[in-house]
């Protein structure tokens, strides 16, 4: 049955509300990126720029060389969501359809490591790094960050190699293909919605990690956006317009793939939640 007028009404400005609390804050960002210093600290704040400058990002770019940040953290987010994805697959795959022993164990273990903080393990891991050379390269972040959203994937993935009918593993071995042959050709193509899910979620979290980032790659020319964006306050002055133009433009990457994979995004977290 239809609802009452009233009661769509009500609906629809509780939307509209939770909609302006969640974009304002973005829209204020936005705003004062393009503002002059002079209209940042005026009082009453505008909510519409009266003057517009590309100062901000001119500085961000060219004084603190965001460009370079930018480049580090597409290298390393890129890097460690193949890896995620391959590595994850593979034990999804096995976790989903191998006769495996100690399965419930292995997905207890692997829950537990997805809610464990990663700053116990900074320190230990800082002095591994050290000992074999790695502190300050791409490496640093690459393998803890493959690492901690291993789990997520895998338990992402393995739900959704249950929804593919047991029976086109069964034929294939029949056919003659061998398990690896299986999960290459016949399974991860059809997985497709959760290796897209798997893939958003992993880079949105390499992009924006910041404090194993800022321990593991401290020099100017490893600094990741976050790290970056941390560190261009001065001595006795904050940027605010550059800090925000910096912003914006690392939320520009993650915009696009949301609303270019928005669809598979959904059918991967809905369709592999089905089974457990």
């Amino acid at each position: 049955m239809r609802k009452p007028l009233y009661q769509r009404i009500i609906g629809y400005v509780v939307l509209i509300f939770f909609l302006v609390v969640i974009l304002l804050p973005f829209y204020w960002m936005f705003v004062t990126s393009f503002e002059p210093n002079s209209d940042i600290s005026a009082y009453p704040p505008a909510y519409f720029p009266h003057h517009w400058t590309l100062s901000h990002y001119e500085e961000a770019f060219g004084q603190f060389h965001f460009g370079r940040y930018i480049l580090n953290s597409v290298i390393v987010s890129i890097t460690s969501t193949f890896f995620v994805l391959l590595f994850g697959s593979m034990a999804g795959f096995a976790i989903a359809r191998l006769p495996i022993k100690a399965k419930q164990p292995m997905l207890i273990l692997l829950l537990i490591i997805s809610v464990f903080p990663p700053l116990v393990v900074i320190t230990p891991l800082y002095m591994l790094l050290r000992d074999v050379g790695w502190l300050d390269s791409y490496q640093a972040l690459v393998i803890p960050y493959t690492a901690f959203n291993l789990p997520f994937a895998i338990w992402i993935l393995r739900n959704y190699f249950l929804q593919v009918p047991g029976a086109l593993f069964e034929a294939a071995k029949i056919d003659g293909a061998s398990v690896f042959m299986s999960y290459w050709r016949i399974f991860l193509p059809l997985t497709t919605p959760g290796l897209f899910t798997a893939a958003v979620f992993t880079f949105v979290a390499c992009w924006t990690e910041f404090f194993m980032a800022l321990v593991f790659n401290p020099d100017n020319t490893m600094r990741t956006i976050p790290v970056g964006i941390a560190l261009f306050s001065g001595q006795y002055t904050v940027p605010y317009g550059t800090i925000f133009a910096g912003s914006v433009v690392s939320i520009v990457p993650i915009v696009i793939l949301v609303v270019i994979f928005r669809r598979w995004i959904v059918s991967g977290l809905t369709q592999g939640a089905v089974k457990g």
